[in-house]
């Protein structure tokens, strides 16, 4: 089987982190800060962030109407925290760019601030136990029908997928685990 390329946005944010998880699965990691770097990449993740920052930035380079460009052509995108909020269609009280992808609609930081942040174990499907990271994380309150909940969190879901999209309001690159990035690069290598 090839190594699967899967590119990570460095606009802004945790994205280091998320290109060592990726090593650490086997895959090759590469760096996405414009239009042509999503040549020949299978998945693109949106790490955690400012969502604003993210949005706006994405906006100026061009990258939103390329992201769209290249899911329609078969890649697959993951969002987390930040990036979850980009992918929703909907942000409570937020008219702030977007990519907008996915039927769910979101609200910032409604776990709480930065010192509200905290870890508890989830059960996601078709992976097991892990532990959740939520840094000012949002909250789905609105799934569409299309959308699996993979993982719930005090009734809300916290991990949702959607065709080739996946979204996660915690932060899987800080848990230790590789778990969720092996179901993405899979997923990834599994679209087209």
């Amino acid at each position: 089987m090839s190594k699967a390329i899967i590119g990570v946005l460095a606009l802004q944010g945790d994205f280091r982190e998320h290109l060592d998880a990726i090593g650490k699965c086997g895959a090759e990691g590469k760096e996405v800060r414009l239009p042509a770097d999503l040549d020949g990449i299978a998945g693109l993740i949106i790490p955690g962030g400012e969502s604003t920052t993210i949005g706006k930035l994405m906006a100026m380079y061009g990258m939103d109407r390329a992201i769209h460009t290249h899911r329609d052509d078969g890649m697959a995108i993951w969002g987390t925290c930040a990036g979850a909020i980009l992918l929703a269609r909907g942000i409570i009280g937020s008219s702030q760019p977007r990519l907008g992808m996915m039927d769910i609609a979101v609200k910032r930081n409604e776990y709480g601030r930065q010192v509200d942040s905290f870890e508890t174990k989830l059960d996601v499907k078709g992976i097991g136990n892990l532990k959740g990271v939520f840094i000012r994380a949002p909250v789905i309150h609105h799934a569409g029908k299309a959308v699996e909940v993979l993982a719930s969190h005090r009734g809300h879901p916290v991990l949702v997928r959607q065709d080739r999209l996946l979204a996660s309001t915690f932060h899987p690159e800080l848990s230790g685990s590789m778990a969720v990035h092996r179901y993405f690069i899979a997923m990834a290598r599994n679209v087209g």
